[in-house]
């Protein structure tokens, strides 16, 4: 068994310990939290037999092989380098840190260290984003014309919303397309096989200033009632609107926004080529509609009798039998533990997760984005 350690406990540590669980090969043997009695309190609600409130103590644990990084932000950094200097094997979720500079050195790191690295893009394990990767890379779209979509959500849409992402030292500089853009764009270059190169970005913020409560509530929490409020400036963007081009030189577009009602996680792009188009929703992810010019159009679901031979395996049960975002989570997972098992650090262009390579060039991406948008100009990534 792998012995395997979790740095923070809010929304996404739970789920990174349910899809380990369900590996088979993976032992979660300890937890870290910002406090003893916070580490013991969820050690304890997740059956982790081991609880720290210090990194370094931590990463001493007996045994320890492997470290997930789950907390906010702007702790990604230094407890990412904490992880690579001894010596961890590191999953870490994006973004790696709060600059590209950073990332380099984390980049350098890891190599030194010789350890598996893997950063938390998901929506590229999902069977039918790796059938529609299949397809790309074996022709069947033709040449490469363009790709759109859009990655919109609604948990910012009111002013009495607030969360530790708004506080541009805690989240960084840009939100929307951080949190969010940031998969957008790391599922197209990953379906396309393109990188993209050049950006031009309008971004908006609705909410100038907004109303944060005194007793702060998780993320994705429900309404409260008799609710005390202070008001906080915000300085990051809720909506933004993107032109891109590939390394190729086609082209596309995409929009993210936190702000639209009723759209809960929706990620769909569209490519089109000059044989066939597909496009795929997040919030319909069993079907891959086909389109075409001189016959029907197709709407293929995640059987994997149906799919690629290359990349069938990645649908773990039957046709009818639905898979989501927990299932893409332990496609991830599986694949980055596969590489634990063979000692292999991955390569910059093998791997079968998304690596700090990829991480660190989604974070040029953004950083470009937000450039465009202060110079209103396009900008090179």
């Amino acid at each position: 068994m792998i012995k395997v350690g979790i740095i923070g406990t809010g929304f996404i540590g739970p789920a990174h310990i349910e899809a380990l669980r369900r590996l088979g090969n993976v032992e979660v043997v300890a937890i870290c939290d910002s406090s003893q009695p916070a580490a013991l309190k969820h050690a304890e609600q997740l059956n982790v037999p081991h609880a720290y409130s210090e990194v370094s103590a931590f990463l001493n644990h007996a045994g320890l092989e492997a470290v997930h990084n789950c907390t906010p932000n702007h702790l990604h950094a230094a407890i990412n380098r904490q992880v690579l200097r001894a010596g961890k094997h590191l999953f870490s979720e994006k973004p790696l840190c709060m600059t590209v500079d950073e990332a380099h050195e984390l980049i350098d790191l890891a190599e030194q260290a010789g350890v598996v690295h893997g950063v938390s893009f998901v929506y590229r394990q999902f069977s039918l984003v790796q059938q529609a990767a299949s397809m790309m890379r074996h022709g069947e779209l033709g040449r490469l014309f363009s790709a759109q979509g859009s990655y919109l959500q609604d948990w910012m849409l009111e002013e009495t919303d607030f969360n530790w992402r708004v506080d541009a030292a805690k989240g960084g500089a840009s939100r929307a397309v951080a949190d969010i853009g940031s998969h957008w764009c790391d599922t197209v270059q990953f379906v396309t096989g393109k990188k993209i190169v050049e950006v031009m970005a309008d971004l908006a913020i609705v909410w100038p200033k907004r109303k944060a409560s005194v007793n702060s509530a998780s993320t994705f929490s429900g309404k409260q009632d008799d609710v005390q409020y202070h008001t906080h400036d915000v300085t990051t963007e809720d909506m933004g609107f993107v032109l891109f081009r590939f390394e190729d030189g086609s082209k596309g577009s995409f929009n993210v926004s936190q702000v639209s009602a009723g759209r809960k996680n929706r990620l769909s792009f569209e490519v089109n080529g000059s044989a066939a188009s597909l496009a795929w929703d997040q919030e319909t992810p069993q079907q891959l509609w086909i389109g075409h010019r001189h016959q029907a159009n197709q709407l293929l679901s995640d059987d994997p009798s149906l799919l690629n031979a290359d990349i069938a395996a990645r649908a773990r049960f039957p046709g009818g039998h639905i898979e989501g975002w927990p299932d893409a989570f332990r496609n991830m997972m599986q694949q980055f533990y596969l590489a634990v098992a063979q000692s292999a650090p991955p390569t910059r262009d093998k791997a079968t997760f998304a690596t700090f390579y990829d991480g660190a060039q989604v974070m040029s991406v953004v950083d470009a984005i937000v450039k465009s948008h202060q110079q209103q100009r396009w900008v090179k990534v």
